[in-house]
């Protein structure tokens, strides 16, 4: 794995453990809760599977989840003092939302908190994140705000909001020799998540490697390509032919797609149950799980720089080899049999007349695969 540039250890496999259950503890910042509805909405596998511990090998998770949650007041956080004290098991660190620089406000006030403390106060939500990250298994940033600041850290940032990276510091490294894990998205893909929390399960137990991560700490198998790869109207771009109105089931970049250059899997995965996802659904790319959102990407509606000379290169090559295309199309969507046989074709019609083998009754058979005009 590598981060910063620098390739890194991540950590050595751990023995396999009898580890009934790991406790998660969502810790939320500057956000919309998207992220957590996102994650409900997984199902490859669902969230209950986990929270019911009914998949082969991994420890059933006890989620703490500032909404979902039973308990209430300092019944709530208990679990989180707890393993602050070191009195629990291993346990995984999810931030949702981006995290506020709270050293701006002089005296009273805060811009997120959870819980109180002994004295009534209450316990800032970047307090939790100091006092739970040493200790972690791993910390995942759901989402693009907690991933790289997103939405709450745009142009006015009156908050001096920023990622769970750029928090903890790119040197940062979990009880197992892991970076801040990002899944980025706005919201991000649901089953993105859960197969990332799974695979970190199955390493934590000790029944599989640490997720592979990119120099950003995103996983590879996930992240690895862009947009565009996957895109189905990737092929309308490579024979220049672009849409000229939304709408159109061809290529966007004419219109501001950002495909060509932003990392995600929304086209392949979809985005819930294999259905939707921004191309798919006849939007365009507008770059949402890139560290740069949103800014590097609005006006959402203007066109990337680069994209004149992008679709004009392309249309040029695109046409020449989309009139050859459509020439073998035409070749190939004729059976033999309705054509006249060319040059070669009848050449080898008249070998075989001098053949022992010709048969004056049956006439000529064509060869297997004999090809046309005069090849």
């Amino acid at each position: 794995m590598s981060t910063g540039g620098k390739t890194v250890d991540s950590g050595s496999e751990p023995e396999p453990t009898e580890l009934d259950s790991i406790d998660v503890f969502w810790l939320p910042g500057e956000g919309c809760d998207g992220c957590s509805v996102s994650t409900l909405g997984a199902t490859d596998p669902p969230i209950e599977d986990l929270l019911r511990g009914q998949v082969p090998h991994l420890p059933r998770i006890d989620l703490h989840h500032h909404e979902l949650a039973v308990e209430s007041g300092t019944a709530y956080v208990d679990g989180m003092r707890e393993a602050v004290a070191g009195e629990s098991g291993p346990y995984i660190v999810v931030v949702e939302g981006s995290v506020p620089n709270e050293r701006l406000i002089d005296g009273d006030g805060y811009w997120v908190s959870m819980g109180k403390d002994e004295n009534g106060d209450p316990i800032k939500m970047v307090d939790w994140l100091d006092r739970l990250a040493p200790g972690a298994a791993a910390v995942v940033a759901i989402g693009t705000c907690a991933a790289w600041g997103g939405v709450p850290a745009a142009q006015g940032n009156v908050t001096d909001a920023m990622g769970t990276m750029d928090y903890l510091g790119r040197d940062y490294r979990s009880e197992l020799d892991l970076p801040v894990i990002n899944v980025p998205g706005c919201a991000p893909v649901g089953d993105n998540f859960i197969e990332t929390v799974a695979h970190l399960l199955l390493h934590v137990a000790g029944f599989g490697p640490a997720p592979e991560l990119d120099e950003l700490g995103r996983p590879k198998w996930l992240f690895g390509e862009t947009v565009h790869r996957n895109c189905n109207r990737g092929a309308y771009y490579e024979e220049g032919d672009f849409a000229e109105e939304y709408g159109s089931e061809k290529c966007l970049v004419s219109k501001g797609c950002w495909g060509p250059t932003v990392k995600c899997n929304m086209p392949s995965r979809r985005n819930l149950e294999g259905v939707g996802g921004c191309m798919n659904m006849g939007g365009k790319c507008i770059g949402c799980t890139m560290p740069g959102f949103p800014d590097k990407f609005t006006p959402f509606f203007k066109k990337p720089p680069g994209s004149k000379v992008s679709t004009v290169s392309s249309s040029i090559l695109g046409g020449i080899m989309s009139r050859l295309r459509r020439k073998s199309m035409k070749n190939l969507d004729t059976s033999t049999r309705w054509e006249e046989p060319g040059l070669t074709e009848r050449m080898y019609q008249w070998q075989l007349k001098r053949g022992s083998n010709y048969d004056p009754e049956r006439g000529l058979e064509r060869r297997p695969g004999a090809g046309t005009g005069d090849d």
